[in-house]
């Protein structure tokens, strides 16, 4: 048996790594440096376009849980994001370039993965080859059209990335440096504090800006545009990823009436982004707007933020949970077009239809989590056929069936089941 995978991005890596540390000669096919989406610049696999943050590291949260169970089944890029990580508080963020740069070297220097550079436009599937299908939310053209016409088709949405800023550029005499709640050190972020006054300015402005295109698509929540976040009410920014809770501004003794987050981009620290400010307005007038935030008035931006469209399956009519397709034999989608949402969500997608691709060609049962493990509860989701209007879902703790007797300190209810789904996790590894 053969194995085929599609796109070398953070699924595809991760689902090629585990055919090949299996002891299975496996084709990876990468479009790049041929053909680049509208959103990627490098040439390089696992090109990381809106944040360079793969969300908490703790593992009594979702996204630290999910981590630590992708290391846990051997993943490639969890090692890879710990050694190339950038100061970010609580956050695991990663320098991008050391990243991608890593991961590739990784991948083009196992014996077993030959790497190949070429466009794929059909799926030619066949019964001597399994096929995963990793192609992200970007896919189009010809390859579009043959996964549409197996699947039936698409359903869409819109997703945003954020503006980047040189440190060097922001005025720290009205910014200040600290993380929330004192967690990680004081360069971790770049706080731009705002009174009353300013935030209220600022929100006019950025309500009445042009935007870049006009669309008739769904925008998944957690890539809102700050601008129409905004449009949702005058406070709804300031409860969301402008939100001051956890800052006090030493300045002034107080806590901001808003505050926007600056993350650190690189590991030198020379660039940060806007944490939260994915946006869809003209680069004119991101530049006139976010100029109002204090501290960004002569900002240098090196990246302007943009909105890109992404496409994933209806997964519950069309996968299993162990992200095989239900009417083809040999084929496996895996990745944002499955409907996970997130870097992570993605990757631990891509470790699943690996594993299971190896138990397919074996003859052997699919390998699958029970739905209290995070990576377990998002295979359920994607392949719920009871799920009627689907929509993309990330790492929470709101997909993972609650603790009884209910333990109402949230982070004790936390810990809780991060323990039970590492312990859940143990016991279905004896059968790997």
């Amino acid at each position: 048996m053969k194995f085929k995978v599609i796109g070398a991005g953070l699924a595809g890596v991760e689902a090629a790594w585990q055919i090949a540390n299996k002891g299975y000669k496996v084709s990876l096919y990468e479009m790049k440096p041929i053909k680049k989406s509208e959103a990627h610049k490098s040439d390089l696999f696992c090109e990381l376009v809106c944040s360079n943050s793969l969300k908490a590291s703790r593992i009594e949260s979702a996204a630290g849980l999910l981590k630590e169970e992708m290391a846990r089944l051997g993943s490639l890029t969890v090692p890879i994001a710990r050694q190339s990580s950038v100061p970010a508080g609580g956050a695991l963020a990663v320098d991008r370039d050391i990243f991608s740069k890593s991961v590739t070297e990784k991948i083009k220097s196992h014996p077993n993965i030959e790497v190949i550079n070429e466009i794929v436009e059909d799926l030619e599937l066949d019964e001597d080859t399994i096929t995963i299908v990793a192609t992200g939310p970007l896919t189009d053209g010809a390859l579009a059209k043959s996964i549409s016409d197996i699947t039936g088709g698409y359903l869409s949405f819109y997703d945003a990335a954020a503006p980047i800023v040189t440190a060097e550029s922001v005025d720290m005499s009205k910014a200040f440096g600290a993380s929330r709640y004192e967690r990680g050190g004081d360069d971790d972020y770049i706080n731009c504090p705002f009174n009353k006054a300013e935030y209220e300015a600022f929100i006019n402005e950025l309500v009445n800006a042009e935007g870049a295109i006009v669309h008739d698509f769904d925008v998944y929540e957690g890539c809102m545009p700050i601008e129409k976040l905004a449009k949702r009410g005058l406070d709804a920014p300031r409860f969301g990823p402008m939100k001051p809770v956890g800052l006090i501004n030493p300045n002034t003794g107080h806590r901001p009436w808003a505050c926007v987050q600056l993350r650190r981009e690189n590991s030198k620290g020379t660039m940060f982004n806007l944490v939260g400010f994915q946006t869809n307005l003209k680069f004119g007038e991101q530049k006139r707007v976010f100029s109002m935030i204090p501290g960004l008035e002569n900002a240098q931006f090196v990246r302007y933020g943009v909105m890109h469209r992404n496409s994933f399956l209806n997964s519950p009519k069309l996968l299993n949970n162990d992200f095989s397709f239900k009417n083809k034999n040999n084929l496996f989608f895996a990745g944002q077009i499955t409907g996970v949402e997130g870097y992570m969500e993605s990757a631990a997608s891509g470790i699943m239809a690996g594993i299971n691709a190896v138990k397919k060609a074996e003859g052997k049962e699919p390998f699958t989590l029970s739905n209290v493990t995070m990576i377990g509860a998002l295979s359920d989701y994607i392949s719920d056929e009871s799920v009627k209007n689907f929509q993309p879902m990330g790492a929470n703790f709101g997909v993972l069936p609650a603790i009884e007797p209910k333990i109402r300190d949230k982070n004790e209810r936390y810990a809780a089941l991060a323990n039970r789904a590492l312990e859940s996790l143990g016991e279905s590894m004896k059968t790997l």
